[in-house]
């Protein structure tokens, strides 16, 4: 007979962080930059000139196309290429790709990932660079706008960042953006800036933060994950795929996050059409045993979730019950809950989730 193993991989919650406490007070370098943050500020202003502009058929056409697109190259290049590697491609379109993903304004590639790497070491704790557990704004924008993640972690991105084209983009990661604004203007004059180019980058900013906010505070979870990702088509529809982000949590080595055929996945449709021409190869999908495995459905215990819940129970008790004199040890008291609590999680989910599956051979 053959046997499957069907338990879920990852570290157990014990070995993971504290779930994030919303702060009373940021410390210095979680608070926003506004000396360095004003040009983004700056950004939502500028589509305003339009009323001076006007708005024409060419620039809207212009917006749309340079919104979809830069997201591709954010979803499939950023994403599922830099931070995952999810599939393979050789150096040309690797530079190709970062540097349509930097027009994006989002920052340079290996920038991108290595923060987006560990908001997967880390998910919804203390470590996570932006969990919505501290609160919408923050994991939305507010962790970009801070002093705190605006650095490279280049120890976080080593496999890329041994290549010298990807470290200069890294440096001139201002160069696409401009490059692409002036195209703008070339192609459909001011309203092309303000439309086509500026427009579509503050849609293109919200609609990659809303991964980070929204698709772990509305949407449906199918699989029992340490985190609180939600599949969501609303965001989906936005971010070409992205929105079946509890399906990404559970298998983030998936080039295809939407792992059925109803859930639309745009980026996926992209990368097997360029796969087709020979510029990405090895596209990774999720194997079938794994697509079945660690439904919340078949009974397996959602640790992610009670994390979530625990971790603002805890923190709202301890706004009531700690005083000036006694904040150390009731503060200490109430970690020593939550390891419990999480202890206890941690057997529930390993004694509900099924360990074999014996499938009977001919």
């Amino acid at each position: 007979m053959t046997v499957v193993d069907t338990r879920p991989s990852g570290d157990s919650a014990l070995t993971r962080a504290l779930p994030a406490a919303r702060p009373g007070r940021r410390p210095a370098d979680e608070r926003i930059n506004w000396k360095t943050s004003w040009p983004f500020f700056l950004v939502h202003l500028l589509p305003l000139l339009a009323f001076f502009t006007g708005v024409t058929t060419k620039a809207v056409v212009l917006c749309i196309v340079l919104y979809f697109g830069r997201m591709f190259f954010i979803t499939a290049g950023y994403h599922r290429y830099f931070a995952h590697r999810s599939y393979r491609m050789g150096r040309v379109p690797q530079f190709l790709m970062a540097f349509g993903g930097s027009t994006a304004a989002q920052k340079g590639a290996l920038w991108w990932a290595a923060h987006h790497r560990q908001h997967h070491r880390a998910t919804d704790t203390e470590l996570d660079v932006h969990s919505p557990l501290k609160g919408i704004f923050w994991s939305h924008v507010g962790w970009i706008l801070c002093n705190k993640y605006k650095d490279t972690d280049l120890d976080g991105i080593r496999d890329f960042a041994q290549y010298p084209e990807l470290m200069w983009l890294e440096r001139k990661q201002w160069l696409g953006p401009w490059l692409l604004g002036v195209a703008s203007y070339l192609i459909a004059g001011w309203s092309g800036l303000v439309i086509g180019f500026f427009l579509s980058t503050v849609l293109l900013w919200h609609g990659t933060f809303l991964v980070n906010s929204a698709a772990h505070i509305f949407g449906r979870r199918r699989y029992a994950t340490q985190d609180t990702s939600r599949n969501s088509l609303i965001v989906a529809l936005f971010t070409g795929g992205e929105g079946w982000h509890n399906n990404h949590h559970y298998y983030p080595a998936s080039a295809r996050q939407g792992f059925f055929w109803f859930e639309v996945d745009p980026t996926y449709y992209g990368l097997r059409l360029l796969s087709l021409v020979g510029v990405v190869k090895d596209l990774r999908q999720p194997p079938a045993r794994v697509k079945k495995a660690g439904r919340l459905k078949d009974g397996h215990f959602d640790v992610g979730m009670f994390r979530a819940h625990w971790s603002k129970a805890t923190n709202t008790l301890g706004r009531f019950a700690m005083s000036a004199t006694d904040v150390e040890a009731k503060k200490a008291a109430l970690e020593a809950s939550v390891q419990t609590a999480l202890r206890a999680a941690d057997e529930l989910a390993k004694s509900s989730r099924p360990r074999r599956v014996v499938l009977p051979t001919e």
